[in-house]
């Protein structure tokens, strides 16, 4: 009898957090115009490289400036 009450617990506790993740599953879900207004935000790959690139660029002229300074 123990043992038949302890299965029905865990399934009725199955059952609760089955149906939160359920919820929290739909409310993570995008809205079909978020989703294109969000696409529409991100910058190309092409934008992305040449800001690292400039930044790369900037840190090693600023590199070479500390270490000029440092031999003077």
């Amino acid at each position: 009898m123990r043992a038949a009450f302890s299965l029905l617990a865990l399934v009725i506790v199955a059952a609760i957090v089955l149906s939160l993740a359920k919820k929290q599953a739909t409310a993570l879900k995008p809205q079909a115009g978020a989703a294109s207004a969000a696409s529409a935000a991100l910058p190309t790959p092409q934008a992305v490289g040449q800001q690292v690139q400039n930044s790369i660029d900037d840190a090693a002229r600023r590199a070479a400036e500390a270490a000029s300074a440092a031999t003077n």
